[in-house]
């Protein structure tokens, strides 16, 4: 009877944690497409294909299910940057992986881009509130510190970089081209987003980065 109990037990678990990540991709992109003021839980429930009240049993209210949701949202992305084992590669291939990813990451994933603008709109508050979002992002910038400190080391990167400051002109440099590539594009008379508009952006921005942290020869 113990065994059954048990059993059952861990397929209410399981059936936890399947209906909270279909409620979390569900919400996702209803905060991706609306933005936090303008989503309903309504349809959020919708896309699940779930009742509306197993969304509030698991989140008391639609601003912690939009923390949540930003929190999946650096959870994956860093999950996805973890697996680039930086602090493995050589210092100059390590900044090159991690612009190419972030570069990649952002254009595979627009939803993302979109829910930092409605974070932002909100003045970052769920994330301020978020201990868990803060870990998810040290790890990151631990490694960073590892390659450029080695780089350093082995005198082919200039020292005194803040890893933060790198990681945010990394991740600027990609998210305000893509972030505004219809004015950009309407204003400059070309189309940023073809083939071969990304692909000279990406080039682009690994020599800005690189040529920042190459010590002159």
């Amino acid at each position: 009877m113990a065994k059954d109990q048990s059993g059952g037990g861990e397929e209410r678990l399981r059936d936890a944690d399947r209906s909270q990540s279909t409620i979390l991709a569900a919400a996702r992109d209803e905060f991706a497409e609306y933005g936090l003021g303008g989503a309903r839980v309504d349809r959020i429930a919708e896309r699940a294909g779930l009742n509306k009240r197993l969304i509030y049993y698991y989140f008391a209210d639609k601003e912690q299910l939009f923390q949540a949701v930003l929190e999946q949202a650096y959870r994956d992305i860093r999950t996805e940057e973890a697996n680039l084992h930086l602090a493995e590669l050589d210092p100059a291939t390590a900044v090159r992986r991690l612009v190419e990813f972030t570069w990649d990451y952002f254009i595979a994933h627009p939803e993302f881009l979109t829910l930092l603008n409605s974070a932002n709109l909100h003045k970052a508050r769920h994330l301020t509130e978020s201990d868990r979002a803060r870990q998810l992002n040290s790890p990151l910038i631990e490694s960073l510190a590892v390659v450029l400190e080695r780089g350093r080391r082995e005198g082919i990167f200039r020292g005194g970089v803040d890893p933060v400051q790198l990681y945010v002109s990394i991740a600027g440099l990609a998210y305000f081209y893509l972030s505004n590539s219809h004015t950009l594009s309407a204003i400059f008379g070309r189309d940023l987003l073809s083939p071969k508009a990304r692909s000279e952006r990406l080039s682009h921005m690994t020599d800005v980065i690189l040529g920042y942290l190459f010590v002159p020869e």
